[in-house]
């Protein structure tokens, strides 16, 4: 446990006050005075330090802050005080460099839990009230002004909504949603106030879901930090015997003194976390969000992915793909006509057709005289027109007579019938196609050196085989249970580690067998989200090539920094060995590489090569 950050800023005033006042006293012409006053600016940050250690001893930790306070305490007993103060300052600024480190990389996510919404304005009794957010309840209508943050999820009412989501998905440019379209909380309003009406509880939206996963993440710790705590150990103990070696083959006590004070921990107790961390910022700022350090650095590592096909690697939901009217009949106007009617039905077919009519803007009628038969289609009139929408042999019976005969549909496609006053009106087919990007996405994935990919999905084997014709898939795995998604996540792991990424209840097994399991958008199965270890915060299949390409950059840096420190930290203690540093010369050299290995390992938070990886294919 950290000695209290409050006291750290006390502490170094303190170091630096009292190494220049005692310079100030050698020219001053009193130098016999420096020696003390460098000797008592040392000893408060030394008992900080000898508390701090003593309460990891406690906890069962051995770190090598105890390095640091060998160094302090035998340069205050062999009359080095001016290299014990310098420890002392450089020490406790390092400490809080590494807090400032820490804070900066941590600051994409600390800014999603700071922007959490507390009261929301409701329509309530004629007027307008403050409410807080635990208190709006699905079907509440709300009033989103300029500059708000949408607390619940929701569907636009009234007005054109503008929303700024970068701080969630991390894409710049604002989004327009229109009435009828979903609002995700969490959204910043950058455009004039409109009515939401709420489509989830505040603790049930996406927002609260996320927050929730970032709290997780902050509470995580690396398992290349828990390697460092290991590696402490044997760091110390090399300090140890090359300082008692130079004591002992020479007699002289201040090369033990020096080699003490050149021995750095930095790279190991700081570096490492802070690239981390540095990492998992730069994914959250991205849109990505990964629960834990140890779910970043074994993304690094994957060389196996499997891949969920439906909502996945497709969007999950099916779109219009083509109109086929009859003879003598308008595409546009059947499509039109029956998305009107299926305005009044709740069927997943129904509600496609209506979306895909009002992206192409056509302005729909309100029906009439509706009947529907579940499962099976809808009959009512529009516009003085009367109609039946749904299967073949659904609008067969209506009209009598079967609908022509049409070339065979793709493998998975729907096929919705359409009569009109009695007569064949066409046909609508809706399919659940590729998400934009897959194929791109599948050669950027194996740049970055992932070496097997497979597709694991529940659906039919001729529709995954059709979905995935032409892409660089290496085995199509279908019509898996759950536990059989789990597996072949199993089986793959003689390839190497494995990454599953999918977004359904189903596949909530499999991402928690994978060595990381990667859900697909805060809106998915709250189950895929919880057994995962990244969430992609936009539902978007292609941020996952940057996802690992920022988890291997941040363990190279890493492990750049703990190679170059320690490295240069055992040059410079056989140097010091030698006699060709003094303890005063150790020190600034400590604090040298300290300070060059932390700032090395933010370089993390940059984006360094993977946007032109992305960019590829």
């Amino acid at each position: 446990m950290k000695y209290s950050y409050s006291l750290r800023p006390i502490l170094i005033a303190l170091a630096a006050l009292g190494l220049a006042a005692g310079f100030a006293l050698r020219v001053a012409g009193l130098p016999e005075w420096s020696g003390p006053l460098w000797a008592a600016t040392a000893i408060p940050v030394l008992i900080a330090l000898l508390f701090e250690i003593v309460t990891s001893l406690r906890a069962g930790k051995v770190g090598l802050d105890i390095v640091a306070a060998l160094s302090m305490t035998a340069a205050l007993v062999f009359g080095e005080y001016l290299a014990a103060a310098i420890v002392a300052l450089m020490y406790s600024g390092g400490q809080y460099l590494e807090s400032f480190a820490e804070g900066r990389a941590r600051r994409e996510m600390t800014a999603l839990l700071a922007r959490v919404p507390r009261t929301a304005i409701i329509h309530r009794n004629g007027g307008l009230e403050e409410v807080p957010i635990d208190k709006v309840v699905e079907g509440d209508r709300l009033l989103i002004r300029r500059g708000d943050i949408v607390p619940v999820d929701g569907e636009v009412a009234e007005g054109l909504a503008v929303l700024d989501q970068s701080a969630l998905t991390g894409e710049s440019i604002p989004v327009q949603q229109r009435p009828g379209e979903l609002a995700m909380s969490g959204s910043t309003n950058v455009g004039e106030a409109f009515d939401l009406v709420a489509t989830r509880r505040a603790a049930e939206s996406t927002y609260a879901a996320i927050v929730r996963l970032v709290e997780a993440a902050q509470a995580s710790k690396a398992p290349m930090s828990r390697l460092a705590d290991r590696f402490s150990l044997v760091f110390l103990a090399a300090t140890v015997i090359i300082a008692a070696a130079a004591w002992f083959l020479t007699d002289d006590p201040i090369r033990a003194v020096a080699v003490l004070v050149v021995a750095t921990p930095c790279p190991l107790i700081l570096a490492v976390p802070v690239a981390i961390v540095s990492g998992m910022s730069r994914a959250a700022k991205s849109g990505i969000l990964v629960k834990g350090g140890g779910a970043l650095e074994m993304m690094a590592r994957v060389r196996v992915l499997v891949i969920d096909k439906t909502g996945t690697l497709t969007t999950g939901t099916a779109r219009v793909i083509a109109v086929e009217p009859a003879s003598g009949m308008d595409a546009d106007q059947v499509l039109q006509l029956a998305a009107s009617l299926d305005q009044a039905s709740q069927h997943a077919i129904a509600e496609a057709i209506v979306a895909d009519a009002r992206r192409r803007g056509f302005v729909l009628a309100v029906p009439g005289e509706v009947v529907e038969s579940p499962g099976e289609g809808i009959e009512g009139k529009v516009a003085g027109w009367r109609l039946a929408v749904g299967g073949r042999r659904f609008v067969a019976s209506k009209i009598g007579a079967a609908a022509p005969a049409r070339r065979a549909s793709a493998p998975g496609a729907v096929t919705v019938s359409v009569a009109i006053d009695g007569r064949h009106a066409g046909e609508i087919v809706l399919a659940d196609e590729l998400r934009a990007g897959a194929q791109a996405l599948l050669a950027r994935l194996r740049a970055l050196g992932i070496a097997r990919i497979v597709l694991a999905t529940g659906d039919r084997r001729d529709v995954a085989r059709a979905v995935t014709a032409g892409l660089d898939i290496d085995a199509v795995r279908a019509e898996l249970t759950p536990d059989q998604k789990v597996l072949v996540v199993l089986s793959e792991r003689k390839n190497g580690p494995v990454m599953m990424a999918g977004d359904g209840v189903n596949d909530a097994p499999a991402l928690a067998a994978a060595d990381v399991g990667v859900a697909m958008g805060a809106r998915g199965a709250a189950a895929s989200a919880e057994a995962a270890d990244v969430v992609l915060l936009v539902n978007q299949v292609d941020r996952i090539a940057p996802a690992i390409a920022i988890a291997r950059r941040s363990r190279r840096i890493a492990l750049e920094s703990v190679v170059a420190g320690i490295g240069l930290s055992v040059c410079g203690m056989i140097a010091a060995a030698f006699g060709h540093l003094t303890p005063v010369q150790g020190a600034l050299l400590q604090e040298v590489i300290d300070v060059a290995v932390i700032l090395n390992a933010l370089r993390a938070l940059g984006e360094g090569w993977w946007p032109a990886v992305a960019s590829r294919g």
